[in-house]
């Protein structure tokens, strides 16, 4: 299909999709229940439009824009009993090839007790903005940048030296490195929320504590489906809810995220375990017509010698706050301020971060036409510190339905 034709079909795919949910709104918005409630099917549709983003500030790993990116997910669960539940989602994004998203069994082995297991694609446990699963959760049409900008560091490919990670500052969307796959290739997130990892994740209590803990194959930034390094991540996070309206969380995480191939390439007095540490703190207040958050994420990712300096390490941390105000029924005002910033290399010649920090701010609007179909409208201004391109403002609109 080319380019002329897929958009084509976009644009004619979401005209549709409006039509057919404008035309229905007695039954959209809430999933189909059939057989009692033992299967449960639902879905969102979300259009996200602005203009080029040549500067790659929103880039994904999935090598698209998520301000310029139409997205089709289905969900559905089953359930068998009152212990045992199916749950699975599929995912299109622009049309190309769906893909699951989510996939596990859930067991809940005491009906009168809060535990629960889950086995196989599942939910991430780290952190607080991942777990909001659709677009309609999200007051505004991007992401925080801990949970999406592509820093210079791949799990298949690693630098020999300081000065390499110097000359590719701000370059996260196409990187390339002499030691292992040398084929230019997207950089990772310090957490990856369009991917969930495959493991087996545990949670004990509500309210006002809750604790989450995981074991998968991969880690926050590199999810993966299939081990590639014999290594696993273990994850936490406890909740706590001390008052009405106000959720607090810490996390942390650690696991092995360099493929064995690119370990192997190294000399063999270097082939040690290469792992991603990661710690966040997230708060959440509710009263009358304001919600704030706020969000801290920390990652440091274990690297080989590096030419030229003595770090081991790098680590970068990403800060966020995020406000949200009811102005009338159907109707909000939304504010974000983003930091994601990148620790100092130690060389001869300079000290200077490994990445270019980077600041975003974005402000907007949402206006629910119906109960399920929300327009956002929003200004997003993006610098960074340096780059070939070091700052790219957006106008961008979304539409956002789900049933």
């Amino acid at each position: 299909m080319s380019p002329r034709e897929k958009a084509r079909s976009l644009r004619g795919l979401a005209a549709g999709l409006l039509a057919l949910l404008a035309a229905a709104p007695g039954w959209a918005g809430e999933p189909f229940s059939f057989a009692g409630g033992w299967l449960r099917l639902g879905g969102e549709a979300s259009g996200t439009l602005s203009g080029p983003d040549r500067a790659y500030f929103n880039y994904t790993d999935y090598e698209r824009s998520n301000l310029r990116l139409f997205r089709l997910s289905l969900d559905a669960e089953v359930k068998a009993g009152p212990h045992f539940a199916f749950v699975g989602e599929i995912r299109t994004d622009n049309l190309d090839s769906p893909r699951p998203y989510a996939l596990y069994l859930r067991l809940h082995p005491w009906t009168d007790r809060s535990f629960d297991v889950q086995a196989g694609r599942i939910p991430p446990v780290f952190g607080s903005y991942a777990r909001r699963r659709y677009a309609a959760d999200n007051p505004l049409p991007g992401m925080p940048l801990a949970y999406q900008y592509l820093t210079t560091l791949r799990p298949d490919a690693l630098p020999s030296s300081a000065d390499e990670l110097f000359s590719r500052q701000g370059s996260g969307w196409l990187v390339r490195y002499p030691i292992g796959d040398q084929t230019p290739a997207p950089g990772m997130p310090l957490v990856n929320a369009e991917r969930w990892d495959v493991g087996v994740e545990v949670r004990v209590g509500s309210e006002p504590l809750e604790l989450t803990a995981a074991l998968t194959q991969g880690t926050l930034s590199h999810p993966r489906v299939k081990d590639d390094n014999h290594g696993k991540q273990v994850s936490a996070r406890l909740g706590w809810r001390p008052v009405i309206g106000l959720a607090l969380g810490a996390s942390g995480a650690r696991g092995e995220y360099v493929a064995r191939e690119a370990r192997d390439a190294l000399p063999p007095a270097d082939r040690r375990p290469l792992r991603q540490h990661a710690a966040g703190l997230d708060a959440e207040y509710a009263a009358g017509y304001w919600i704030l958050r706020a969000e801290a994420v920390w990652s440091g990712w274990d690297v080989p010698p590096l030419a030229g300096t003595a770090n081991d390490r790098l680590d970068a941390l990403g800060l966020m706050l995020e406000a949200r105000y009811k102005v009338a029924p159907g109707f909000y005002l939304a504010g974000r301020a983003d930091h994601l910033g990148f620790s100092h290399l130690e060389t001869a010649s300079r000290s200077s971060p490994w990445d270019a920090p980077v600041t975003r701010l974005e402000i907007g609007a949402g206006y629910s036409i119906l109960r399920n179909l929300l327009l956002k409208l929003a200004f997003q201004h993006n610098a960074r510190e340096s780059g070939r391109i070091r700052g790219r403002d957006f106008l961008a609109g979304q539409v956002v339905l789900w049933f």
